[in-house]
């Protein structure tokens, strides 16, 4: 039509959004569905954070603040990150926003020109090539697969730098595998950053609360400080304090970087919402003895889902070291037909006969870059994921 921009057309819509509105167009029409295409907490946000809010409201904290947050929340940002991950940071040298995802698009946007290449482990989490290609770079997909447990090597990541690599993006706890860098892994990946320095790293953090079998989070500027003045260490509140509709999410980086979300932030969104930056000072500061209930539960969780999905026909499952999901190889049963007569050529046929013919929406693996395999949330009820999983099985064997 010539009417919508050139960027629009470089990218596409989010799969998981897609699917958990078509998930819930289906339990609207009456059909018995259970969704575990998305990626939030089923518990409800702690009662501390919630009367924050309420007291912020009552107190007349409705109006416009700071565009980069409110200076109490930025004080407890950097408190976060001097306590949780050893960073001698102050309130300067960090910066709020609506959500993680404006983070990402924020930094991407203030940096990036035609041309500029963006190192992305893949499987990757669905927004960060489509954020790349909106700002008219490149994407540059180093391949992470089940054969190192997916996660980046830093054999895999020196071949994907160029010298136009502006960035490289790591999420650990990864979203879509859970895969959890450890100290010694993202040693690894340091070392080859130390030698080439015009590479910044942005990296993803959100899930950093849900680290399982007693492991330890780290993040790259932490085991490696000297990368600190080119990192943006990227979190929030939403996975952490069930928190995914505040929006809010924070980072620390390079100041220069900073003023420049800044200068962007002013002419896009300005500041998060009042109310929900009073809720995050109460999240960040608060107790945080519930957390580890969480994850106790999240752990169970995972292990009745991993275990369940293994005993079926035709999957592979690796046990996740952290997050919220299961990302199960398919491949086994592609090529095949469903009980109803599907044929299921891709892993998108394989989770669209699956929504069909049993309820259960998840996400194809092609959707995070990784073609046979699909994305299982397990923040659900323990009595929704034995039943999908029960399902699961049942489809799987129906395969034939």
């Amino acid at each position: 039509m010539g009417f919508l921009s050139e960027a629009l057309g470089r990218i596409q819509p989010s799969a998981t959004v897609a699917v958990t509105r078509k998930a819930a167009d289906l339990k609207r029409a009456g059909r018995d569905v259970i969704a575990l295409a998305a990626g939030e907490p089923d518990f409800n946000t702690p009662l501390h954070v919630r009367e924050a809010a309420i007291a912020a409201m009552n107190a007349g904290h409705t109006r416009y603040t700071n565009v980069d947050g409110i200076p109490e929340l930025k004080e407890a940002v950097a408190g976060k990150f001097r306590r949780d991950n050893g960073l001698d940071v102050t309130a300067a040298d960090c910066f709020v926003s609506s959500g993680g995802k404006q983070i990402i698009f924020n930094a991407m946007m203030a940096t990036l020109n035609p041309g500029d290449e963006v190192v992305v482990p893949v499987p990757y989490w669905v927004s960060y090539p489509e954020i790349v290609r909106l700002c008219g770079a490149e994407p540059v997909f180093a391949v992470a697969d089940a054969t190192t447990g997916f996660k980046l090597s830093p054999e895999a990541l020196a071949a994907a730098i160029t010298p136009k690599t502006k960035w490289l993006i790591l999420n650990t706890p990864s979203n879509p595998t859970g895969a959890a860098y450890t100290a010694e892994e993202l040693r690894g990946l340091a070392d080859v950053l130390l030698a080439h320095e015009h590479v910044h790293i942005l990296t993803d953090d959100i899930y950093e609360c849900l680290v399982y079998d007693g492991r330890a989070f780290a993040t790259i500027a932490e085991v490696e400080p000297r990368l600190q003045p080119r990192t943006l260490t990227m979190n929030g509140v939403s996975k952490s304090h069930a928190m995914t509709g505040w929006r809010i999410g924070y980072c620390t980086g390079p100041r220069e970087l900073l003023g420049a979300m800044l200068k962007l932030q002013s002419q896009s969104t300005t500041n998060p919402a009042s109310i929900s930056q009073w809720a995050a000072v109460a999240a960040l500061e608060g107790p945080q003895d519930f957390l580890a209930d969480w994850r106790k539960t999240f752990q169970g969780r995972r292990d009745m889902v991993a275990a369940g999905l293994n005993a079926a026909n035709g999957l592979t499952c690796l046990v996740p070291e952290g997050a919220f999901y299961v990302f199960p190889s398919c491949a086994a049963l592609l090529g095949r037909k469903s009980r109803s007569g599907m044929t299921l050529a891709t892993d998108a046929d394989f989770v669209i006969a699956l929504l069909e013919e049993t309820g259960v929406a998840l996400v194809q693996g092609s959707a995070f870059g990784l073609p046979g395999h699909f994305r299982l949330s397990y923040a659900a009820a323990d009595s929704e994921l034995q039943q999908a999983v029960a399902r699961i099985q049942a489809f799987c064997d129906g395969i034939a």
